[in-house]
Order: C-alpha cells, then sequence, then structure tokens
C-alpha cells in the first residue's frame, strides 16, 4: 500500500463531503427508484450501499498486539465471495431506510469517522474488520474505494434516466488519484511489474470490473515506467474488486 492513514483519511473526506452533497442534490424520488448500473440495484439500493460501506469502518475495533493483518490486496480479495450477501442486505438495508436514508448514510458517516479519528491517536494500528484483521490505514483506503467507484456507479446511472439531471460530477479528483494508485499497487504486488497511471478513471473502472477487458483499453489507462518495457495483458488478474 502506497498512502499513508493521513492520507487516506484525508481523501476519505473529501470523497464523503462530495458524494453527500451530489446525492442531496441529484437522488430524488424518481431518480431513486431507477435501475443503478449494477445489475439488480436501484439507485436508492446504492446509495444505502454507500452508508452501509462507511459502517463497516465504524464497526472496526481494536485487536490484541501481535495479530497479523491482511493486506489491502487480500482484503479485497475477500469480496467476491461475499457478492450474494453483500446484494441481499443492501435491499433489506435499503427498505429499513427508505423513511429517511440520508438521515441514515450521515449517522453511519459521522460514526465512521468517530472511530477514525479515536483509532488514528494511536496510529497505524490493526483493527478487526467484518472480513478479518487488517491496518487502519488499509481499512481506510478500502472505504476511499468503496466510495470512489460507487459515486462513479450513481453518476452513470443517474446520466442515463430519460429528463435527470446528473450534476456535478460526484467523484473527488485527489481520491480518484489515490484508489487508482492503490489498486495499480495491488496489481504491482502480485505481479511484480512496473507500471503506472495514465488515466486514473479508466484504470478504476477497469479495475473494479466497470468496464469490460480490453488490452487497448488497459493501453490507454496504465503505462510501463521504463520505455522500452510494454504493459503486461493483465487479463487473469482484473478485475481486483
Amino acid at each position: 500500500m502506497t498512502a499513508s492513514l493521513t492520507e487516506a483519511s484525508t481523501a476519505l473526506h473529501r470523497q464523503w463531503d462530495r458524494l453527500r452533497a451530489w446525492v442531496v442534490e441529484v437522488v430524488d424520488d424518481a431518480v431513486g427508484d431507477a435501475p443503478s448500473v449494477l445489475e439488480g440495484w436501484t439507485v436508492t439500493e446504492l446509495v444505502a450501499h454507500v452508508g452501509r460501506a462507511m459502517d463497516a469502518l465504524a464497526a472496526c475495533s481494536p485487536v490484541p498486539a501481535g495479530t497479523v493483518p491482511l493486506t489491502l490486496g487480500e482484503y479485497l480479495g475477500t469480496y467476491a465471495d461475499r457478492a450474494a450477501d453483500i446484494a441481499q442486505t443492501t435491499r433489506q438495508l435499503a427498505e429499513q431506510v427508505a423513511d429517511d436514508p440520508i438521515a441514515w448514510i450521515d449517522d453511519r458517516a459521522a460514526a465512521a469517522f468517530a472511530a477514525l479519528d479515536a483509532y488514528s491517536a494511536d496510529g497505524d494500528l490493526v483493527v478487526q474488520a467484518r472480513r478479518g484483521p487488517v491496518r487502519l490505514s488499509a481499512m481506510t483506503v478500502s472505504r476511499v474505494i468503496e466510495l470512489v467507484v460507487h459515486a462513479d456507479d450513481l453518476y452513470a446511472s443517474v446520466r442515463r434516466v430519460p429528463g435527470a439531471g446528473a450534476g456535478p460530477d460526484p467523484v473527488d479528483p485527489l481520491a480518484l488519484d489515490l484508489v487508482a494508485s492503490e489498486l495499480l499497487a495491488v496489481v504491482v504486488a502480485r505481479g511484480g511489474w512496473d507500471l503506472e497511471v495514465t488515466d486514473a478513471r479508466t484504470w478504476v473502472r477497469l479495475a473494479a470490473g466497470r468496464t469490460p477487458y480490453d488490452v487497448d483499453v488497459l493501453a490507454g489507462a496504465v503505462a510501463a515506467r521504463f520505455t522500452g518495457d510494454s504493459v503486461p495483458d493483465l487479463g487473469r488478474m482484473l478485475p481486483v474488486l
């Protein structure tokens, strides 16, 4: 992982503030009932999932000294096995908070940032997350990843609703760059290449499985750091999420 706890925390605050303001401005009842770009999810359900993503940070707790944490890549690798459970839980949650979803996501965000402030006072300690022990910095980065990816999902979802105004881009540029760098670092750690991001948005969409894998698209998103090298075929490694 490349980001420090301070950098991750700053990115999380920036992305949350931007996305929250966008949701309030753009997601009305008509837009909320529309299907999102994630198959089987409405826009409202995706908003609820954003709140649950923040709740995962609030739910963390310190673990005994000596606990070996998962790396960020290992933690992200646990997502796939629980995809169906996540979708079901999100739909149930959206129904439970339907009367005032903004109040609920605000509450979960406040709890998440309170936990982050409290734990970061002791440094980058290891915490117990829902999917295993992980360093606080890695857990925070994972929340930035969730917010950036789903902010992009929400923006794309609303833009395809007839007559709806999608508003300003809800993805924070600083947070996007951090997420792109961290997702590339996961891939590089697994394969040992020396790569750099050239198009953060396209790379994040590839790494998150939002854009179908294509070697030409990949070549426009990342590049070899040294001119004598080429971009490897990452088809077997993507998506990361």
